[in-house]
């Protein structure tokens, strides 16, 4: 273990902002010293005047154990002897500038106590024994571009609960198993938690951080949490967090006004507030401020071993005026609206990232058109790996919203993508974003009757993984949840008893399945040679066909029927002769459909048709997706 006790160069890196470790030296240390154990404390406060621990040991008075100053970092150490592992810690901080005492949680702290308490917890995270070697070692290729990647996004507190013992939360260690035979009994490759970081409000979702270094306490010990990343690990499931760089909350206890001033955080509040949220938003021109940030990113990978970061509400970051009124921005230099601190930021983040760890995913939660985020930064990008597809998310759900008989006046929502969808390395999100605040659930959203209802969900869903880009799906959508998703509740695990919902759960894990096993179906997601248009014009049948290709040319034919009419004698032009196997159909019987198909399999015919020789006769199934691959080609 690396002495936490802080030399002359920590403090050069710290000034300079290149100290990636920042968590070796600052925070607290349970340490030996001349032969006597006690904790290693270090905190920035560069307008401090005075600081001290305080803590459950010294009865939280301010003048026991004072801090020493490094003054060419702004950093305060102090070594307690006597304290160790689970001893509960605060800073005492009065200003140099104006005065001002404050109890401040640390910063770097590994872990804290459950809210509404607010006092950080000295801990050591070593002892873990992890047992994940296998999946590191082949982390690289099931995280590549041209894998297979089926991302289910739970929020750990809702996801399910303990009824029996007052709706409390499974812990990480509870979690496990359970969500481990879960996902893998889906077929899903990843799982993304919403913020797992430490968080004051239940209603944040996580989303409002105060404790950047520590997993939320609510749910178990880092230890706790780290055997949940390796138990699904064990199983070959990667683990992506939903990171927040963009914004803290401005509870007393946290980053906000920290030593008096605001050290983390804009002064102006048209650069340092964030309207929407009432929070913070962190000065990314401040050297301390993006090391901070950069190193806990790195901190999430090596100590916890995840797989991938989603940064959360990056144009947010990217735009001086995001959400704000004429008058209440202020320009950058240039007069411009782009924000050049948060880009530099961004681009240093993800260089940093990728250079030490090559086989991560950094995926960008980004909503508006901003150009190359998921390109290198040497062409001008910023440096992400993948970036969600909002864009495809609204179009499609504002798409099957409406009634059938109206939908071929909204046919370009199907086919707009195409002209976009190759720009980004894209991932296609149905996520918690959509089932909140009034939204629905995606049961709800869609029209007609309830067959009809699961029926058009089934079809969302099928288009969603035959589209080129990696998958997300929020838990809940994955049986058709009929209620709109409540933090505050488990999942309604009982409608799996009905068959409707039941029907809907194997269709996800068959198009898992599919998706995985079939390289024309994820092979060439982020390449414009891994799809090509049959027909995207037969707007009045509300129908589409396309193909996906594979690397060697292999293609699998996808055809949808957006209305409850069933389409026989359906043509579709076809590259070659032989059989077309049908390897899904969204309304079979199995999945609560109505068992309309092509028994199995179809034979071309020498009939010219989409610019080919030969086509197939298909029946189009109402509100269903069909996919076919050729054999006996000839």
């Amino acid at each position: 273990m690396t002495s936490p006790f802080l030399t002359d160069f920590d403090l050069h890196l710290l000034a300079e902002g290149t100290h990636y470790r920042a968590w070796h030296k600052l925070g607290a240390h349970a340490w030996e010293l001349r032969g006597t154990r006690g904790t290693h404390f270090a905190v920035w406060a560069p307008n401090a005047e005075r600081v001290s621990v305080v803590g459950d040991w010294n009865g939280w008075k301010h003048d026991v154990h004072p801090m020493d100053c490094r003054p060419l970092a702004g950093v305060w150490e102090a070594f307690v002897p006597g304290v160790g592992p689970g001893a509960l810690y605060k800073y005492a901080l009065q200003s140099r500038v104006n005065g001002y005492r404050v109890e401040k949680a640390d910063p770097y702290a590994f872990t804290g106590e459950t809210r509404p308490k607010t006092a950080s917890r000295v801990w050591d995270l070593s002892g873990y024994g992890w047992g994940d070697q296998e999946w590191m070692a082949g982390r690289a290729a099931a995280q590549a571009h041209g894998a297979p990647i089926s991302i289910y996004e739970v929020h750990l507190g809702s996801w399910m609960r303990v009824p029996e013992e007052g709706n409390r939360w499974l812990t990480y260690r509870e979690a496990a198993k359970r969500l481990v035979d879960y996902v893998r009994g889906l077929g899903y490759t990843h799982v993304e938690f919403l913020p797992l970081t430490e968080h004051p409000f239940d209603g944040s979702w996580g989303y409002q951080t105060v404790g950047y270094f520590a997993p939320t306490s609510r749910f178990g010990t880092p230890q706790q949490l780290m055997h949940l990343i390796d138990a699904l690990h064990k199983n070959g499931i990667g683990v992506i967090l939903d990171w927040v760089p963009s914004h803290f909350p401005t509870d007393e206890h946290g980053l906000a006004y920290f030593d008096g001033t605001h050290l983390y955080e804009h002064a102006d509040p048209r650069q340092g507030l964030h309207q929407d949220w009432g929070s913070a938003i962190f000065n990314f021109g401040r050297r301390e401020v993006t090391n901070f940030l950069i190193a806990n990113a790195l901190y999430w990978i090596e100590t916890y071993h995840i797989d991938g970061l989603r940064v959360d509400a990056v144009a947010s970051m990217l735009y001086l005026d995001y959400s704000r009124k004429p008058g209440e921005w202020i320009s950058n230099k240039f007069g411009g609206r782009e924000n050049i601190e948060a880009i530099e930021f961004l681009r240093r983040m993800n260089e940093r990232i990728y250079a030490e760890h090559p086989d991560v995913l950094v995926i960008a939660e980004e909503s508006t058109s901003w150009p190359q985020v998921s390109r290198p930064t040497y062409v001008g990008g910023l440096g992400f790996g993948m970036k969600w597809d909002l864009g495809w998310m609204h179009d499609s759900l504002d798409y099957l919203k409406h009634d059938p008989v109206h939908r071929k006046y909204h046919h370009n929502r199907l086919t707009f993508r195409m002209l976009y969808s190759f720009t980004e390395n894209f991932v296609l999100p149905l996520s918690h974003d959509e089932v909140v605040h009034l939204k629905g659930s995606l049961l709800t959203k869609m029209p007609g009757d309830p067959w009809q209802k699961f029926a058009n969900l089934r079809l969302l869903l099928g288009w969603m993984f035959a589209q080129p880009g990696k998958k997300l799906l929020f838990m809940g959508g994955d049986f058709g949840q009929w209620n709109e998703w409540n933090h505050d509740k488990s999942l309604d695990w009982h409608l799996l008893q009905h068959p409707p919902h039941r029907g809907v759960s194997l269709w996800v894990r068959d198009l898992n399945a599919l998706y995985r096993s079939e390289a024309a179906f994820h092979e060439l997601d982020f390449e414009p040679g891994g799809f090509e248009w049959v027909d995207c014009n037969d707007a009045d049948q509300s129908a589409v066909s396309f193909f996906r290709v594979a690397r060697n040319g292999e293609r699998l034919l996808v055809v949808c029927n957006f209305t409850p009419v069933v389409r026989h004698g359906y043509r579709v032009g076809v590259p070659h002769g032989g059989r077309w196997r049908e390897l899904v159909n969204s309304d079979a019987g199995v999945y609560g459909g109505s068992g309309m198909g092509n028994l199995g399999a179809v034979t071309t015919s020498w009939v010219h048709w989409h610019g080919r020789d030969r086509s197939l006769d298909l029946t189009l199934p109402p509100l269903g997706m069909i996919v076919l691959k050729g054999e006996d080609c000839g």
